[in-house]
Order: C-alpha cells, then sequence, then structure tokens
C-alpha cells in the first residue's frame, strides 16, 4: 500500500475492550475511492448439508489469504463469515484485489468444486445507494487485530452480489491464487462446557442505535460469565488433525494431481512431525508448541462485529439461556433480529505466515454449519410474517 493508504489504516480507531464494539459512532469512515470486496459461496447450505464444512471455511479464509499474498500486506481491513468473507482495499490495489478474487473464484470451483461469488465496489457507489463502510480495530491480542465494520455497507454489497448486481469473473485456468500460510490441519474443538453458540444480531433499521449498543454490551457480558468466557478453543481441546479427509483440502491450494500428491505427501510429514511436538509437548528450533496453543486461543476471532455481531461461543446451559433471553428480548423491542445455531464443536482454520512469530490467525466457526445456518435463521426472521 501506499503511504497515504498506510497511514490511513494506522488511523483506524482501536477497541481494547469487545463489549464496547457496538459503540459505531466511533468507527472512521472509509475514503469514497476504496474498494469493498465481497465473497460468498453460492448455495453454502448444501454444501454444508453434505458435511462439508472444512471445505466451506477454508474457502471463506483463502480469500483473506489470497487477498494477503497478493497485496503482500495484512494491512487492510477484512472480515471472515464463514461460508464467505469481506475486505477493504485502498484504489491503488483495485487491480490485484480483483485479481485476487477471481483466483480465489477459480480455486472454490476447480479445487473444491464449491461456486464461489466475487465482487469489488467503490465505497462512493455504497454511500450513493443510501449505506455506509465505516472501520474500526477490535485488538484481540498485543499481536494481532481484527477488523470491524458498520453502516449496513458490506450487507449491501453481499446483497447485491447475490442478486447478481455485482460480479467478478473467474480467473483463466491457469491463473491460481497464492494460499501459503492458509491450513486447516486442527481437528473439531469439541465444547468443554455444554455446547457451542453460533450467532449473529443486526440491528432492526428504526433501532436507536444506543439500544443495539447496549444489546452488543448486554450479550458480552453474558459470554464474559460464561465458564471459560465463552472461549469455544483451549490449548486442551485443540489437536491437531491426521485424517485423509482434512489434509486433502488444504492439498487443493495445490495445481493438478502431480501437484497434489505431492503436496499431500509434505503436509503428512509435517503434519506428523507437528503432532508428535505438540501430543509430547517437546519443541524444536526454538518452536513451543504450548506457546503456540495459547498464543492461537488469544488470537483466535470466535467474537466479530460486520454490520451486526457475530459469535461463536462455548456455553453452559445458563450462558445458552442467558443469550435466548437477550435475543428475544431485543427482538420482541423492535432493537434487533438474529439468527442462532447450537453444535457440538467448533471449527478452526488458520492463517499462519511463520509458527515462529505470534501473529497468526485463527477463523472460528461452528463445526455444524454455524454461521451460515445462524444466517439462515436471520433471513427468515427479515421475511414479513403472515
Amino acid at each position: 500500500m501506499t503511504g497515504q493508504a498506510f497511514e490511513f489504516y494506522e488511523a483506524i480507531p482501536r477497541f481494547d475492550r469487545f463489549e464496547t464494539v457496538g459503540e459505531t459512532d466511533q468507527y472512521l469512515p472509509l475514503p469514497d475511492d476504496w474498494r469493498i470486496g465481497v465473497a460468498d459461496i453460492e448455495d453454502s447450505t448444501a454444501a454444508i448439508e453434505a458435511g462439508r464444512y472444512k471445505a466451506v471455511n477454508m474457502v471463506g479464509a483463502a480469500v483473506i489469504a489470497g487477498m494477503m499474498n497478493a497485496l503482500a500486506t495484512r494491512r487492510f481491513p477484512f472480515a471472515f463469515g464463514g461460508d464467505g468473507a469481506a475486505i477493504a482495499v485502498p484504489p491503488e490495489a483495485a487491480s490485484a484485489a480483483a485479481d485476487a478474487l477471481a483466483r480465489v473464484r477459480r480455486f472454490a470451483r476447480e479445487g473444491l468444486d464449491l461456486n464461489l461469488r466475487v465482487g469489488l465496489v467503490p465505497v462512493s457507489e455504497i454511500r450513493a445507494a443510501g449505506q455506509d463502510v465505516r472501520v474500526a480495530l477490535f485488538g484481540a491480542s498485543p499481536d494481532l487485530s481484527y477488523a470491524l465494520f458498520a453502516g449496513n455497507g458490506l450487507k449491501w454489497a453481499e446483497a447485491e452480489l447475490k442478486a447478481g448486481r455485482l460480479s467478478l469473473a473467474e480467473a483463466a485456468p491457469e491463473a491460481w491464487p497464492d494460499l501459503s500460510g492458509l491450513s486447516c490441519r486442527w481437528a473439531p474443538i469439541r465444547a468443554r462446557n455444554g455446547k457451542i453458540v453460533s450467532l449473529i444480531v443486526v440491528p432492526e433499521p428504526a433501532a436507536p442505535a444506543e439500544a443495539f449498543a447496549r444489546l452488543v454490551t448486554r450479550i458480552s457480558a453474558i459470554a464474559e460469565a460464561a465458564p471459560d468466557q465463552g472461549v469455544p478453543i483451549s490449548p486442551q481441546t485443540m489437536r491437531p488433525v491426521f485424517s485423509s479427509r482434512g489434509l486433502a483440502i488444504e492439498t487443493h491450494k495445490a495445481r493438478g494431481l502431480a501437484g497434489r500428491m505431492k503436496a499431500y505427501i509434505e503436509l503428512l510429514v509435517l503434519s506428523v512431525v507437528a503432532g508428535v511436538s505438540f501430543f509430547t509437548n517437546r519443541g524444536f528450533g526454538g518452536f513451543r508448541p504450548d506457546h503456540y496453543k495459547e498464543v492461537s486461543v488469544r488470537n483466535s476471532d470466535f467474537r466479530k462485529f460486520d454490520d451486526g455481531l457475530r459469535m461463536t461461543l462455548d456455553c453452559d446451559a445458563e450462558a445458552e439461556a442467558g443469550l435466548r433471553a437477550a435475543l428475544k428480548e431485543a427482538r420482541a423491542g423492535g432493537i434487533a433480529r438474529y439468527g442462532l445455531h447450537v453444535q457440538d464443536a467448533a471449527l478452526m482454520t488458520c492463517l499462519v505466515p511463520s509458527v515462529m512469530t505470534d501473529d497468526h490467525m485463527h477463523f472460528i466457526d461452528g463445526g455444524d454449519g454455524g454461521y451460515a445456518r445462524a444466517a439462515a435463521m436471520l433471513k427468515q426472521q427479515a421475511m414479513p410474517s403472515r
């Protein structure tokens, strides 16, 4: 990015307490000439029904990985959505961003047999449609911040994408994205305290901003009061995966049969070495498995805000009941609509440029369709009652 774009990113407000992220009047408006990129898997529900949770999540994370590698930086706002993702880039990166999205779309269809819709739109066009895009950052840990979005601009762009009014064509067959660092080598992470709850909460159009901010604070407080503060992963429940199915999904980052076979063998060897390290808690070459797990927990994006609240939490019965009560009350009071899905485990898809630094990223979703199933419930609530 240019110096001007870098300066803008550095000026984005940072929240250190998640319970305050609903105070969206503090978010910084994106410049008109920036671009919003959106990606969404068509009929992700069918893929989830077929048990392809890992593949769906990997494509969503691939959008972010492909963009970071194409732009050679992570200093741009982005959000993982489970079955898709959103990014914001300055105008000088628009061409590279469009190419990266087109390449990931090619990868999704050829590599994983998933139809990924992708689009790129200027912020000025979003504002002309009556919506906005404002950004902030949440400091998940001292080493990593995740972007927060407000203004309903992402929702508008996603709706345009799904309606076919915003689209980028697939890249050429030989154009494959650089997905270096992207991995899915952890087994589904079982709930420790009850169930894994994935929820999406969005404000009603007429709801006062202050009322929705109070709801975000209330939900955050319920999560904080839950066992382990609702965090869905822990060093004790993180288990490396050795299944051929999981490794096969990751090998599809490589092109062609020969490339995938070579990648599979390399990943198998790496997974065995890493597995021995994690299971014995013995490091090698300066790598400390206990430290890596602890940082992974801190760096996980199990809570986020992108035109609404998204969380995947480990809840006991009391916390789940508290969430349901707060959400039903907000729904009845015209403050918010919501979608909620309960499952037994969470999934973690990772972006790890290096295991020797503490800035690795871990995208969290529910293990049984999580955000995609919650979004289906949210969509039903948006439909007019008969």
